[in-house]
């Protein structure tokens, strides 16, 4: 039985990555033993299931529909596994995507108090900032900021960040300060994921809405790199609180126009579409949402 498991993930992972080396790296066996199991497999279910060629894996049309059964008896026998037990003890291993900045400033802090919960747990966290295709990555559960993309997934909330203006002292005692939002047209402004999308910021204030034209001085595609940016003097950044906590605890970023608001950044937990969730991916979401509202 344990065989046939293996042999199932096994395919799940080739099937989603397109390829023998990489599901072997994940699953930690040899290239060659993966292509074994993966051909004793088709000799057991009677039919070829991937084609194989010098660029990449791909599914045959029953290779296509044998996926979507064996994802579905996976994650039931998860689940059948954690009824059975009775308890809160989760096992097995769970795959978490993220945004590489959310994941490293907020997620991985309150990671401690949830893997002591479950020691029992593997938990893999698949961190990029471009936006991850759950299902090719084999994602049990993905954390989204911003608007979702994908109407068929289930999702929550797990959280909510205000949006904000920060400039290091230095930029601010060379340039000056703005007093109000029209005086970033006068500021070089530094564009990262937050904010892209036209050459203007907008504002509210006493339920008064005010756009304000910006000046792209440095443009870039993570929220790392901009906050960095913002830090070394550059000009000013729009970024969220989440993803400059710690420069404004520190002194490094000054918030500008704190009785101005520019909405909420929404962060969600979003289950891999067509799947049932597993009972891991369950207790992160709802553990997260408490801790996150603290």
């Amino acid at each position: 039985m344990n065989d046939k498991l293996q042999a199932l993930r096994l395919f799940v992972r080739v099937a989603r990555t397109g390829s023998f080396s990489a599901a072997a790296r994940e699953l930690d066996v040899s290239q060659p033993s993966v292509s074994r199991i993966i051909a004793a497999l088709e000799e057991d279910v009677g039919a070829a299931l991937v084609t194989r060629t010098t660029r990449a894996v791909t599914l045959t049309d029953a290779g296509s529909d044998y996926l979507t059964r064996v994802e579905a008896i996976l994650s039931s026998l998860e689940e059948a596994d954690h009824t059975a037990r009775g308890s809160q003890e989760l096992r097995g291993s769970l795959r978490v995507a993220m945004p590489a900045s959310f994941g490293v400033r907020e997620i991985i802090p309150l990671m401690p108090g949830f893997l002591t919960r479950h020691p029992s747990l593997n938990v893999s966290l698949l961190m990029s900032d471009q936006r991850q295709d759950t299902i090719k990555e084999g994602a049990d559960v993905a954390l989204r900021l911003g608007d979702l993309d994908d109407s068929s997934a289930t999702a929550r909330i797990i959280g909510r960040t205000q949006r904000l203006i920060a400039a290091s002292p230095s930029y601010l005692k060379a340039n000056g300060a703005p007093e109000v939002p029209a005086d970033l047209a006068d500021h070089a402004a530094i564009v990262g994921p937050v904010g892209t999308s036209s050459g203007t910021w907008s504002f509210q204030k006493d339920g008064q809405s005010v756009s304000a034209r910006i000046h792209c001085r440095l443009t870039v595609s993570y929220n790392e790199a901009a906050v960095a940016a913002a830090v070394a003097g550059i000009g000013v950044v729009n970024t969220s609180l989440w993803g400059c906590r710690a420069e404004l605890a520190s002194g490094a970023l000054i918030q500008l126009f704190p009785d101005w608001k520019m909405g909420e950044v929404e962060a969600h937990g979003m289950f891999t579409p067509g799947r049932r969730p597993k009972p891991s991916a369950r207790a992160l979401v709802e553990y997260l949402i408490a801790e996150l509202r603290r």
